[in-house]
């Protein structure tokens, strides 16, 4: 072994220049070691029970100077896969791009119809959000409702597309209605992997994550949805999952399951900073709507969204409004 040892320091001082002579050798090294650790310990004289003095020692012990994400890394598993991704050079590089596809008749107003009325009110939202973000930690965002049909899922996926606007602000559109997903639909993308497949994985780096070319967004689909998803979205990798996404993205959006008919909602709200819900005319119910606001923490509660109002003005102004133009120059008569 002392050979071995003497080669490899004779080709380092060859390849570095530097004397190795003057380093410690290795069975020397670990003598240091040893009188550092016997140097930190310290003895008590006690009596024993004979009346005759016995030595006893006493270690003190020493904390382990490690950084604190490969302490958490060594507890975890799962920390330990996020961690070697995350130290990639660039972590969205796994990532695909997937081309948008939106149906004709989808209301994704702030791709379709940039410049309608409904687009403008998202972009306010959208301000009004990175307001409050300046007030306090606002940056995973649950859309819901009391009830299916009120249009969450519209709402989470125009919001997404309008924050993705912004520039150098990274927007993930999550699609946390596992038991009835439709935002892969709603753009077109088809059945593709997504969360659920992450989930009941063993092990493995997040790749399920896919680019929109069109909106700069990123999405993460649900998946083929199980049979437990309660159970699913209750594992401990989910919580961990989003930690490591709030380092990657600016704003996260998620479209939760309704409030009332099930349990999956509590499970994303847990995880989020802030819950928007969306009410829609002439379908919320007053009482059901009392019942949801009762379910949702006060604190993360950053308000309420009127989905299709039929005030008749409204209504007229909706269809009828354009942004100005400019005026075309009207041609002169040639003499």
């Amino acid at each position: 072994m002392s050979r071995i040892f003497d080669a490899l320091q004779r080709s380092e001082a060859e390849r570095t220049g530097v004397d190795l002579q003057a380093v410690p050798a290795a069975p020397e090294l670990l003598q240091i070691a040893e009188r550092r650790a016997a140097a930190e310990r310290k003895t008590a004289v006690k009596l024993g029970p004979s009346g005759a003095a016995e030595i006893a020692e006493r270690e003190i012990p020493v904390p382990l100077q490690a950084p604190p994400l490969f302490a958490t890394a060594v507890e975890s598993p799962l920390a330990a896969e996020l961690l070697l991704y995350n130290n990639c050079t660039d972590p969205f590089e796994p990532f695909q791009s997937l081309r948008v596809s939106v149906p004709p008749q989808s209301r994704l107003v702030c791709l379709m119809d940039k410049e309608s009325l409904a687009a403008e009110k998202f972009r306010f939202l959208g301000v009004r959000l990175r307001q409050l973000q300046q007030k306090r930690r606002l940056k995973t965002v649950v859309i819901t409702s009391s009830n299916p049909q009120e249009g969450k899922s519209l709402v989470a996926a125009n919001l997404a597309c309008t924050l993705a606007r912004r520039a150098k602000q990274r927007t993930l559109l999550l699609e946390g209605d596992l038991r009835q997903p439709s935002l892969s639909q709603l753009f077109g993308l088809g059945k593709i992997p997504g969360i659920c497949e992450w989930l009941q994985s063993d092990s493995g780096p997040m790749t399920n994550i896919y680019h929109l070319d069109g909106p700069d967004l990123w999405i993460l689909p649900a998946g083929s949805a199980p049979t437990n998803s309660l159970e699913l979205l209750q594992s401990g990798r989910l919580s961990a999952l989003m930690d490591q996404l709030a380092t990657w993205f600016d704003w996260i959006v998620i479209d939760s399951p309704p409030l009332l008919p099930l349990a999956d909602t509590s499970v994303w709200m847990r995880l989020a900073d802030g819950i928007l819900l969306v009410t829609r005319q002439g379908t919320t119910e007053k009482q059901q709507l009392q019942r949801g606001l009762e379910a949702i923490e006060q604190s993360k509660l950053i308000g309420a969204l009127l989905n299709c109002s039929t005030n008749a003005a409204h209504s007229e102004y909706y269809y009828h409004y354009r942004p100005p133009t400019a005026p075309q120059p009207t041609s002169r008569p040639t003499e």
